[in-house]
Parts: C-alpha cells; structure tokens; sequence
C-alpha cells in the first residue's frame, strides 16, 4: 500500500509538470496534438476537440506534444506561430506548477503537522552550541555568512562546509549578535542502531520505528522512553550511542519506561556504515499556526528549496558535492519508502508522502530551469536570445541543442540509476 501511494506521488510530482505547459498552452490557443499519461505502448485513448488524451502502458512520466514545438508548421494554432512572451509562459509554466503545487502540498502538511522554526527550542550542557554562547529562545539567521530561511538551510551549509568553525548570526531580544561556532564532529564508522529515532523535545522518548527493524522486532514502540541498555542507564543519545558501540551487533538488554512501568527487552542492533556527522548540540523548535501563518511558511519553504537548488548547481560545479550523491527515479522512491518505514500509522505515512511530494515536487520545478539542453531552462534561454535577435532560431539548430542534451540526460539518468539500484543492494560507489 506504501509502495502504490509513494508511486502515485512521485506521478503526480511528473504530471502536474506537463499539466501546467498543457493547461497555458490550451488558454494560449495553442493546438495541443496529444496529453498522454505514462509512456511506452498505449493501452486506451480518446480525442476531444483536437487534442487526444492518452494512457500508455508504463506508470511513469507523462507529455504534452504540440503543434509546431519541434518541427516546422503552417498552422496558425501552432506553438512556433505565437509571439515570444507568449511560448516562453507556456514553456515556465511546467516549473511554476511544480513549484506552486509544492506550496499547497506544504502548506496541508504544516497546517496539520506544523513545522520546525528557527528558533533555539533546547540546548544541551557542554556541547557545541553551548560553548558558542547559543541560548534557547535565538534566532539563527546566518550560517557562514549565508542567510538561512529554514531549519534545512543550517543542515544543508553545515553539511557543505563540513562541519567547519564559522560564524553564525542570531537575533536575541531583538538585537543581531555575531559568535563563533564549531560544531563536533563525528568521524565516519560502523555504527550500531536499534532503528529508532528519538525526540528532539523529550529525551530518551522514541518518536518513530522503522518498521521492521531492529526496535519493532524487540517490541519497542513509540512514545517509550530508553532508560537503560545492558543494565547501564542512559540520559541521553550519546549514552546509548556509546553502549550500542561498545555492544555491537550482539543481543543488547533494553529497558524502556511505558506507562509508568519499566519493561525489560530484548534486541539485535543493526550494523550500518555511517558518514561523517555534525553535532551541533541544539534543536529547532516547532510551531503550528493557522492556514495564512501555514502558507506564508510555504512560501519560504518553496523560496529556500528553490535557492537549495542553485547552490547544489554551484556545489557541484566546484566539487562541494558529488554527482555520486545524486538520485534518480529509483533512488526517489527507494528513499521515500525507507521515511514510511519509521511511521506507525497510515495518517503518519501519508504525511511522511505528503512532505516528501512537496520536497521533490519544489526541487523538479528549480531543476528544470536550470539553463541546459533537454531542459525548460534552455529553452527560456533560447526564447531570450530570440527575443534580442528578433528573429526565431532555426527549428533544426533548436533541435540539434536539445538533443545533444537530451542524450547527455539520458547518459546521466542510466548512471544515477544504476547506482541507485545498486545502493539498494547494498553496493556502495
């Protein structure tokens, strides 16, 4: 059921693309040829007016073919006929689709879920926060000299940086106060877990499972709280990371709290190979406001996730980040259906699908106009150099640039998914 609904989603995140090229394209007057959903055989289809509708035997992409987009046409209804500005809203209008679709999907999941501030919610003794001279209550609002508009911002350019000393900016009481900061960082090991993610408010207090993991299969649940491992209490992560490594992969005596009774366990910690990691020492609080307080958030979630994409660009271009940390479809879905694992409900599942959506959803629209071929972006550009030129580019030059690019994605695309595929089997590269 998880599986099927995450397909549908990521669908969804493809056909609101080529919906929204479709539908400015329609009120533009321009003659769509055909809408189809999926790709590959068709299976059914219809015409109405003079565009066929129709559904193709593979569950995955979906495109809008129009008159004169990509071969010379007399038709006055023809995409190549209509002025500049006119084919250039048509063409934005798949990105912007993505990205206004992401804003409403958001905006539900904050109005129900609510969603992480930039405000310091707690702070623990002796780390890196606290030898900053960060208070519960600050206001991050630069990292590295980086504005940040969202909790994923600090994890994105700490990240980037590596964990590197820097400055942080934060507003307390109304003032801007400028500290060091240097976060801690984790070598990259073994690691042993019990497949559970604890709550950034409550300590030791499990908030998620995933499921059939190594917490579930001892019969942990959600909403205990560990208190000891091997007969050793634990107050916090560090301790119970400390004596899951000292334990490794052997049977580990957990005893959590339930109900005001301690309840004595068993589990078999799970053995992953982890990345360098960043303690930074602190958490971002959570609010929930109403459906306008919701939507402004979405916005500056749409806004950050947008400028997200630029820089990844720029990371990757100046060898900050790896093509190699790239994914594709499978590696989508693949990740989308490790994040349901850790719900325990069908509502927490459809929320967990529906943040995601919103995530990718954002991401495709900006990636998509980035200026290279095969990509909306390349084809703004060219309507802009067409507008200056004031004269069209030849079709068949246009045609040559695109395909060049498409071939190159396509290139891309198999690499990413072999690698994708091959990270579900467990091969690293």
């Amino acid at each position: 059921m998880n599986i099927l609904m995450i397909i549908l989603a990521f669908n969804f995140i493809l056909i609101i693309h080529e919906l929204g090229h479709f539908t400015v394209a329609k009120l533009s007057k321009i003659k769509v040829d055909e809408f189809s959903l999926f790709i590959g055989p068709k299976l059914l289809s219809f015409t109405k007016g003079e565009t066929t509708y129709s559904l193709r035997l593979f569950p995955i992409l979906a495109y809008v073919k129009m008159e004169g987009e990509d071969e010379e046409s007399d038709s006055e209804n023809a995409f190549s006929k209509k002025p500049v500005w006119v084919r250039a809203a048509v063409i934005a209008a798949g990105p912007l689709a993505n990205i206004i679709s992401a804003i409403i999907i958001i905006t539900v999941f904050f109005s129900i879920n609510g969603y992480r501030t930039m405000n310091i919610s707690k702070i623990a003794e002796d780390s890196a926060a606290f030898e900053a001279g960060l208070q519960v209550g600050d206001e991050i609002i630069e990292y590295d000299n980086k504005r940040l508009y969202q909790p994923m911002d600090f994890d994105q350019f700490l990240y980037i940086s590596k964990g590197k000393p820097t400055n942080i900016k934060v507003k307390r009481d109304n003032k801007i106060i400028e500290l060091d900061f240097e976060p801690l960082k984790i070598s990259a090991t073994k690691r042993y877990m019990l497949e559970f993610v604890l709550s950034t408010e409550n300590v030791n207090v499990v908030e998620a499972i995933t499921k059939g993991g190594a917490a579930e299969k001892a019969g942990i649940k959600k909403g205990d709280r560990v208190v000891a491992l091997n007969n050793t209490m634990v107050s916090n992560i560090e301790d119970i990371r400390s004596v899951l490594q000292a334990n490794g992969n052997r049977p580990i005596d957990v005893t959590v709290e339930r109900d005001g009774k301690k309840i004595d366990l068993n589990a078999t910690p799970v053995e992953k190979a982890d990345m360098e990691q960043y303690d930074v020492g602190f958490a971002f609080g959570y609010s929930k406001g109403d459906v306008f307080t919701s939507l402004k958030q979405g916005v500056v979630f749409a806004y950050s996730n947008v400028r997200i994409v630029g820089y990844t660009l720029s990371w990757l271009i100046t060898g900050k980040a790896s093509f190699t940390e790239m994914v594709g479809p499978v590696g989508i879905v693949s990740t989308m259906n490790d994040a349901v694992k850790t719900t325990v409900s069908t509502m927490d599942a459809i929320l967990t699908i529906l943040s995601l959506t919103a995530y990718i959803s954002v991401a495709v629209g900006a990636t998509n106009l980035i200026p290279f071929p095969a990509l909306d972006g390349s084809k703004l550009v060219l309507l802009a150099v067409e507008a200056v030129r004031r004269k069209p580019i030849p079709i068949e030059k246009e045609a040559i640039i695109t395909t060049i690019g498409f071939f190159i994605l396509i290139g891309l695309s198999i690499v990413i998914t072999f690698k994708d595929v091959a990270s579900i089997f467990g091969f690293q590269f």
